[in-house]
């Protein structure tokens, strides 16, 4: 006969029963020991006259359950997290494992599984760390006692400085942060992830990969706000050039105007804050952070290397099913966003302003080309030394403002396209499609924008 062992809780129901039966105990007094009801006292004397002792051990005991791992199964998890997801965080290979291998595991069982067989997730909290950590040393260091290794512990996870929480914003629109990260995201060169969050719901407003941190990745991220939310009430940024041109302690008063950048914001009526403490915008800083753990390997298994595919795939793919995994419903908020502008606003008040100066050939040099001022289809001329601003509008077009009005810009070209004395010469004249030029209403005017910078203070935020 093989010996039957019972667990505590189950040895003390078969020691009362036992009891109850041999001394014809009082049923109702070994209920409310058991806490139990006299119907299920009648089962167990039941139970004990037929089966014994084994009868009180679960029908389940030493049998795997139906749900359980193969371990053909387990075998093949293990080897595409050694093989082919290896950067990923847990949570995250739990979700590629769904998505791309048709393989459905939760979270607790595959992180049992990793964790059984040596892995840890790159996103492995504190108190793993200090309990892998305490296990490592106490083999390392067999002379240290307890408490020893315990203070060494205790020094080594006290680098991550902790910092307090603060409160979302209550409106949807009524702050976004926006910042930029230099990282590996693709390829073999590093690249600047330009991101923008609801600080409301943590929903990914906008995101842009550029070679650099630049106005027109900004830009971009601002356009893709302004058409499928609108225009929000304000930005919470860093203080790079980009947005502030001094830092508070070197800041004069003669030199404390708008950026590019902040001038577009007044235009469209966000208001643009700056801040030097990167906590203060936490929520952009960590959700790089999740998107260095995640972003990367995804960008990875496509197999994209080039900035014109990263850019497609994370507008298109990632940030639409990160929002509808991580972002808080935006239906459960009261928007703050105002109407778009028409794209003719955005075009053009999302532009890139440049100084110029007329030359002797009345032209204007911009990037390496030489440009003339057209108006109606027809050249322009003004006297050299002219000064001017070139404005690259949002889509590439260039204009031109000089004394107060705008004119297109149409490249010089080194060679004639067609020669009278080789060329067939058409009778049928071509008529030109005028380019759509904005009123002198507005705001990219080269005076307007000069007096505006001279006159305007810019808000700082230094939590």
């Amino acid at each position: 006969m093989r010996k039957v062992e019972l667990r505590m809780n189950e040895q003390e129901k078969y020691e009362k029963i036992k009891y109850l039966v041999d001394h014809n105990g009082n049923k109702r007094r070994v209920a409310c020991e058991l806490s139990i009801t006299i119907r299920q006292i009648n089962r167990l004397i039941q139970i004990y006259k037929e089966k014994g002792k084994v009868g009180f051990m679960h029908g389940n005991r030493s049998k795997k359950p139906i749900k359980s791992l193969t371990t053909s199964v387990s075998n093949d998890i293990i080897q595409l997290y050694d093989t082919k997801y290896q950067d990923c965080n847990f949570n995250h290979f739990k979700d590629l494992l769904k998505e791309r291998e048709n393989i459905t595991i939760s979270y607790a069982p595959l992180y049992n599984l990793l964790m059984g067989n040596g892995y840890v997730s790159p996103k492995v909290q504190k108190k793993t760390k200090k309990r892998l950590a305490k296990a490592r040393l106490k083999k390392e260091l067999i002379d240290k006692t307890d408490y020893e290794i315990e203070i060494i512990v205790n020094r080594e996870i006290a680098l991550e400085d902790a910092h307090p929480r603060k409160e979302r914003s209550k409106y949807f629109g009524e702050q976004e942060q926006m910042d930029a990260s230099q990282h590996l995201w693709f390829g073999d060169k590093k690249s600047q992830l330009h991101l923008a969050i609801d600080d409301a719901t943590g929903t990914i407003s906008g995101g842009y990969f550029d070679w650099q941190e630049t106005l027109y990745g900004y830009y971009n991220v601002y356009n893709q706000i302004l058409i499928n939310y609108g225009i929000p009430l304000g930005f919470l940024t860093d203080n790079r050039t980009i947005f502030n041109y001094e830092s508070a302690k070197n800041k004069t008063p003669e030199k404390d105007v708008l950026t590019q950048f902040g001038y577009a914001c007044k235009i469209l009526g966000t208001d643009l804050q700056t801040t030097s403490v990167s906590q203060a915008k936490g929520r952009i800083e960590r959700v790089f952070e999740t998107l260095q753990s995640r972003l990367i390997q995804e960008l990875r298994l496509e197999g994209i290397t080039t900035i014109e595919q990263a850019n497609n795939y994370l507008i298109k793919v990632f940030i639409p099913k990160f929002n509808k995994q991580f972002a808080l419903p935006i239906k459960n908020y009261q928007s703050v966003f105002e109407t778009s502008p028409s794209y003719e606003k955005i075009n053009y008040t999302l532009a890139v302003l440049s100084p110029r100066k007329v030359d002797n050939g009345n032209s204007i040099k911009y990037y390496g080309d030489y440009y003339q001022p057209y108006q109606d289809n027809k050249l322009v001329c003004f006297k050299p030394k002219s000064q001017c601003l070139v404005i690259k509008a949002f889509n590439g077009e260039l204009l031109v403002t000089i004394d107060e009005k705008v004119y297109e810009l149409r490249k010089l070209e080194l060679n004639a396209k067609i020669s009278s004395n080789f060329n067939e010469i058409s009778n049928s004249p071509t008529k030109e499609k005028t380019k759509y030029i904005p009123p002198m209403t507005h705001p990219w005017k080269a005076e307007s924008f000069k007096k505006q910078i001279q006159n305007s203070r810019y808000n700082h935020v230094y939590a």
